[in-house]
C-alpha cells in the first residue's frame, strides 16, 4: 500500500470534530475544520507552523440573523494560503443585515521580534475607547498590550520577523481595515483561552471591514477574500524590507 499523503483529506481532529487537510506538491499543508470553518494550521514545505494556535482555545460564536456563510480556503503552488468568504442575507422577513466582519489571522513569530509595516495611517485605539490616532511611523513596533483598528489600510501589508529572517506578506480584497493585537503579559494571563507566556510568539493582524459595517439586503450577497504568503529573505536578497517584500510576493505568483 502506498504511503502517499493524499491532496486533499477528510481527518478527525479534536473532540472528533471533522477537518480538511489541505496538502501542496512541496511540502506545505493547511488544517481546517468544517465547524465554523477554523483554519488552525499552515505550514510551510520545512513543517514549520506558520499560524498562531492557543492551547488554551475555546471557540464559539451565536448567530442573531438567518444568513448563509460560504468559506473557501485553497492552497497554491508554493504554499500560499487563499480564504474567500461570503456571505448572503436569508431574511425572510424583507430586514436588512448589517454586519462587521475580520479575518481573526493569528501568525506565529518569534519572541518580540516581529513588526508590521502598513504606512502612515489613521487607527483606533480599542485601549482607550476608540480614540482616533494617526501613526507617525511607517514601522509598527510595540512593547505593551496594543488593540488598534486601522482605517483605510493598504490592501497588502508586510509582517517582519526579525529572527526568523521571514516576512509575511497579507494581501486582501473588499477588507478597507486591518486590527493589529497582541494582550502582552497582563491581558494574556486574564484570558481563559490563551496561555500566559503565548503572548510572545504571536502577533495579530486581521484584515476586516470595521469602520464601516456591510449592509445586505434580502437575497443580497458580499464577498472579501484575504491571501497569505510567507517569502523567505532569499528571494529578495536577504533584506527583510517590507516594501521589497511585498514586491518579491507579487512576483512570486507569476
Amino acid at each position: 500500500m502506498s504511503s502517499e499523503k493524499l491532496p486533499v483529506e477528510l481527518s478527525k481532529g479534536v473532540n472528533g470534530l471533522e477537518e480538511i487537510i489541505l496538502r501542496e506538491a512541496r511540502g506545505s499543508s493547511a488544517e481546517v475544520y468544517l465547524h465554523g470553518g477554523h483554519v488552525t494550521s499552515w505550514k510551510n514545505e520545512h513543517g514549520e507552523e506558520l499560524l498562531f494556535v492557543s492551547t488554551d482555545l475555546l471557540h464559539g460564536f451565536v448567530f442573531y440573523s438567518s444568513y448563509e456563510f460560504r468559506l473557501r480556503v485553497a492552497l497554491g503552488l508554493g504554499g500560499d494560503l487563499m480564504l474567500t468568504s461570503r456571505i448572503r442575507n436569508m431574511n425572510t422577513d424583507g430586514k436588512p443585515f448589517t454586519f462587521a466582519f475580520a479575518c481573526h489571522t493569528y501568525f506565529s513569530v518569534s519572541d518580540r521580534s516581529s513588526c508590521g509595516r502598513i504606512g502612515t495611517l489613521d487607527y483606533l485605539d480599542n485601549l482607550q475607547n476608540k480614540e482616533r490616532f494617526t501613526e507617525q511611523g511607517d514601522a509598527i513596533t510595540f512593547d505593551t498590550e496594543v488593540d488598534w483598528i486601522y482605517l483605510s489600510a493598504p490592501t497588502k501589508i508586510a509582517i517582519l520577523d526579525h529572527e526568523k529572517k521571514r516576512t509575511f506578506a497579507i494581501s486582501n480584497d473588499g477588507l478597507p481595515d486591518a486590527v493589529v493585537w497582541n494582550p502582552w503579559d497582563k491581558k494574556a494571563k486574564a484570558l481563559a483561552d490563551f496561555g500566559d507566556d503565548e503572548y510572545k510568539h504571536m502577533l495579530c493582524v486581521e484584515t476586516a471591514a470595521i469602520e464601516k459595517p456591510i449592509t445586505l439586503t434580502p437575497g443580497e450577497e458580499w464577498r472579501g477574500s484575504q491571501e497569505l504568503c510567507a517569502v523567505p529573505p532569499s528571494y529578495c536578497g536577504g533584506l527583510l524590507d517590507a516594501r521589497k517584500v511585498l514586491q518579491c510576493a507579487e512576483k512570486m505568483h507569476y
